[in-house]
């Protein structure tokens, strides 16, 4: 058994050749034995080129508002059962200087998808004024990572101009075939478009992360191979990927029996689709998505464990939580911030993780390019 996983392993962890088949088969394993050698292993990868620290980046959702109709997503525009919100911006600063005071080094700022001219202003402002107003907790101000969907090139430059330094959009999945059946056809939906957004966020400067959802109805696993040769063919830093959670307010809710049937398939599949990329992309941050704890009580931990090394904890407001519900049964919903900070950095601890606080975290893949080009 070892022999042949070790050639798996070396294959892509070598990048000998074709090593397509070698993700499909780690991502087909249902020995136990076997996925504890892959996660033994993967912890090896993960030590060697990222260390052994976690980073935390603190979410705060702060608006529900979008534009957007996507199937698979609760806060979809044509749900019409949830309260919309767009949270002042002396609410959102207060929840920037609470990770900033707790060590955060970084939080995301995530939202619906809207591309007025008000919203956009409102973002950037945002922005600069949390960068001016953390300095006195750390040198240069939060590290600020930014999920609001597809924008123009243009408005993504304001957005860097102003600190944002990190995006993330993901792709969701890279078939484009599927990826039509998640989203209306139309052009607001485009893949080519998401595609086009992808580029344009690289070509400014920014770290750049994207990611799947990994359970989706007509998903294959030769589909989630392609999707983590996709990662590394668009050079991505960062990667947000978790298990797909069914909302019942969404035009999926016809697949809730079978994705119900299949709930145990769909978290080993997302374990393993970390620890593959953790082997093939080996330095890049990867995420260990609130997700895969609806999944398990420890979710978020198994995801460390093979070979995540960010968490993202919801600093939302409570007041908001419960209306930015992209996924129905979602956890921390009802948990204030320095509960879930108590709680994390316990849980973190406990799996002999060290917690780089006061640090931005940054992508090594990200840093290891930009030495690459002084050199150059």
């Amino acid at each position: 058994m070892k022999n042949h996983l070790n050639r798996l392993l070396i294959n892509l962890i070598k990048e000998n050749g074709e090593y397509s088949d070698s993700i499909k088969k780690l991502l087909e394993l249902n020995n136990t034995q076997e996925i504890e050698f892959l996660k033994n292993k993967t912890t090896e990868i993960t030590q060697k080129f990222v260390g052994n620290k976690v980073y935390f980046r603190g979410i705060i959702e702060f608006s529900n508002v979008c534009e957007k109709n996507c199937y698979y997503c609760g806060i979809r525009k044509d749900n019409k059962k949830i309260k919309r919100y767009l949270m002042d911006e002396k609410k959102i600063i207060d929840c920037a200087l609470f990770a900033a005071k707790n060590g955060y080094g970084s939080i995301v700022l995530q939202s619906g998808e809207l591309t007025s001219k008000n919203f956009i202003d409102y973002v950037i402002k945002l922005v600069a004024n949390i960068k001016k107003l953390t300095k006195k907790y750390q040198k240069n101000g939060l590290g600020i990572t930014l999920s609001i969907g597809e924008q123009s090139k243009k408005v993504y430059q304001e957005l860097y101009d102003a600190g944002a330094h990190r995006y993330l959009l993901r792709i969701e999945t890279s078939n484009k075939n599927l990826y039509r059946k998640l989203h209306p056809d139309d052009e607001k939906h485009s893949f080519e478009k998401r595609l086009n957004c992808l580029k344009h966020l690289k070509e400014i400067g920014y770290q750049l992360g994207t990611g799947v959802m990994i359970g989706l109805p007509g998903q294959t696993i030769e589909d989630l191979v392609n999707d983590v040769i996709f990662y590394k063919n668009i050079d991505a830093d960062m990667i947000g990927m978790g298990p797909y959670v069914i909302h019942t307010e969404t035009p999926l809710r016809w697949y809730e029996k079978t994705w119900q049937k299949n709930r145990s398939t769909i978290f080993n599949l997302s374990l393993k689709m970390i620890a593959v990329t953790r082997l093939l992309l080996k330095d890049v941050n990867i995420a260990a998505t609130t997700a895969l704890q609806t999944f398990h009580p420890y979710g978020r931990e198994l995801g460390i464990l093979f070979g995540a090394n960010v968490i993202m904890p919801i600093i939302t407001p409570l007041e908001f939580r419960k209306h930015y519900m992209l996924y129905e049964n979602k956890p921390c919903i009802d948990e204030d911030a320095t509960k879930c900070n108590a709680c994390l950095l316990s849980r973190i601890k406990k799996i002999n993780k060290d917690i780089g606080l006061f640090e931005y975290g940054d992508s090594q893949h990200f840093k290891n390019k930009k030495k690459h080009v002084k050199r150059c």
